[in-house]
């Protein structure tokens, strides 16, 4: 039987190789000229302890996990029990264990699971240097088709600063896994995958943040490492330095989003990265931010909360901080990518709402998103890059940084500017940047400040909408959520029925009137969320009324929301 996509987990703890062995087995798929997706689960210690890799090979571009896996290899069963709920298996899947490490546990098995023991421990050691996550990369490779000479070429990439030995034995190990493919029976195999013009790329949400950053003209980085955003800043590190930029690994989240706040003031795009804890520390000078009318992008990785919460699990939690936690009337952007790939776009172009606005954008992506890794079709170049409105000082007048424009964006002068010197500060203040109590200043100032975010033309970034033009449901949902939902309507259809996606980007201001547009002739609008207090739908209701019968399909994680529940939900009405 051969299948479009195959899917696939591997368990073990930690030091046993499981990350690298998916790593090679997502890059080895994408050589042969398939697409893929590969998660990862880790228990609450971050680093070390048990790990799963999460495997989606596919014929077409996949961006989102399927219901359940179709295999899962464990190398061992260390503390299973902790992320048995996040492995799922398709009926008829097929567990394949080492005997060396005891009998598949109970809480493993049901009626509709099959169960085949190789021993991956004796394999290895009966080679030089042997290891037990080669040994199973040959195998998992033979089982579904995957080219074998793909494996070992990406092996020897992979390896190739370890020495000969370590190249010969893993090659050995990969022959040995294979070999032992004649008594395992009955595992669904991939199509051949078509032929491909043109690059892809293997990347991950939080290298393609950095990547758009760059991209859309940031030079300056300041941030405190959190998980899970430091990827960001280990992307960055080396590759700001290649366009004439810097990163600066601060003391605390309150000195980097000062920096960025110092740095923007100079003249230079600035960014941080974060999570949930960060962004609550920032918020004070985030409206710092808002209030002065500088422009700072914060990208906020998202994980499971409240406080320390879940560091290594995914949610959408921060949706209300992100909108509503800055204190006064302080209006500014909150833009959300929509897949891994896309990470890349929505960091970009909040880079140029921010320097175009001159405010604060709060970026939220997540840990599914941040560190998952998939292989796209290279994107096409985006136009825009971040570019704020400059003064022209004429030295001898008054220059008024903050003067009341109709579109409500003033120029915005650099230091060192003949006759451009003005007072940038968190107090209230009249046209030239005087601190004023006067209630007319202030009136006009929010004014100002709000005006030029709901005036602002976004295009037609603000979501992806996708389905039938005359659609009977539509699924409306935010970020991470928007390929699995993207699946399940896809699903819907091929059944009869006529569905809409509509997946957005602009977070807030909500797009009132692009929505209502949307969602035109639909009696059903599903509101699809990762979160427990349905945060987006509650945000939405708070500013416009949504068409026909209104549903709220949301759970809190650390367990993804899977395509088979949403189209079961859509199907159920």
């Amino acid at each position: 039987m051969a299948l479009s996509s195959v899917s696939i987990a591997m368990t073990g703890s930690g030091g046993a190789g499981v990350m690298t062995a998916g790593q090679i087995l997502l890059d080895a798929a994408a050589k042969a000229g398939y697409y893929g997706l590969m998660g990862r689960t880790l228990g609450p210690q971050i680093r070390g302890g048990e790990s799963a890799a999460l495997l989606r090979l596919s014929t077409e571009p996949v961006q989102s996990p399927d219901d359940g896996f179709d295999i899962l290899v464990a190398f061992d069963w260390g503390n299973i029990e902790r992320f048995r709920e996040e492995l799922p298996m398709n009926p008829g899947g097929l567990i394949i264990a080492d005997p060396h490490a005891g009998d598949v546990p109970a809480l493993m098995l049901d009626a509709e699971r099959r169960i085949e023991y190789v021993p991956f421990h004796a394999m290895s050691k009966d080679i030089h240097g042997g290891r037990v996550n080669m040994v199973a990369l040959g195998l998992i490779a033979e089982l579904v088709g995957l080219d074998h000479d793909c494996l070992v070429e990406r092996v020897t990439t992979q390896l190739s600063g370890k020495g000969q030995t370590a190249l010969d034995s893993s090659r050995a190990g990969l022959d040995a896994g294979a070999e032992a493919v004649v008594g395992v029976k009955g595992v669904p195999r991939l199509d051949r995958p078509k032929p491909r013009t043109g690059d892809r790329w293997s990347i991950t949400g939080n290298d393609a943040a950095g990547l758009g950053a760059i991209q859309g003209g940031v030079r300056f980085c300041a941030a405190y490492p959190i998980t899970p955003a430091t990827d960001i800043l280990e992307w960055l590190a080396p590759n700001l330095p290649k366009v004439g930029g810097t990163l600066v690994q601060c003391e605390d989240e309150l000195a980097s989003v000062n920096m960025i706040l110092g740095g923007s003031y100079g003249g230079v795009p600035s960014v941080t990265a974060t999570s949930g804890p960060g962004l609550a520390l920032m918020t004070e000078s985030i409206g710092l931010a808002v209030a002065s009318e500088t422009p700072v992008v914060i990208i906020d990785v998202q994980r499971g909360g409240p406080s320390t919460g879940i560091p290594t699990k995914s949610e959408q939690v921060d949706l209300n901080i992100a909108v509503n936690g800055l204190h006064g009337d302080a209006p500014h952007v909150v833009t959300a990518p929509l897949s891994i790939g896309d990470c890349l776009f929505t960091t970009q172009w909040s880079v140029h709402l921010a320097e175009a606005m001159q405010t604060a954008v709060i970026v939220l992506s997540d840990q599914t998103v941040g560190q998952s890794r998939t292989i796209i079709d290279k994107p096409a170049e985006i136009a825009f890059i971040g570019r704020r409105k400059v003064a022209e000082t004429v030295p001898g007048e008054r220059y008024l940084r903050y003067a009341l424009t109709a579109d409500g964006v003033s120029p915005m002068s650099l230091p060192g500017t003949d006759g451009g010197a003005y007072i940038a500060e968190g107090l209230e203040h009249d046209e030239t940047g005087r601190p004023s109590t006067q209630g007319a200043h202030h009136t006009e100032q929010l004014a100002k400040r709000q005006r030029k975010i709901t005036d602002f033309d976004y295009g037609d970034h603000w979501a992806l909408v996708d389905g039938d033009p005359d659609a009977e449901v539509a699924v409306l949902t935010w970020g991470s959520t928007a390929e699995v939902a993207r699946e399940a309507v896809n699903r819907a259809r091929a059944r009869g029925v006529k569905a809409r996606l509509v997946a957005v980007r602009l977070i807030d201001p909500v797009p009132a009137d692009r929505l209502r547009y949307a969602l035109a002739g639909v009696s059903r609008t599903v509101v699809v969320e990762q979160n427990h207090g349905g945060q987006y739908l509650r945000h939405l209701r708070a500013h416009m009324d949504l068409p026909g019968r209104v549903e709220a399909f949301h759970r809190p994680g650390p367990l993804g929301l899977r395509p088979g529940e949403i189209l079961a939900h859509i199907l159920s009405q």
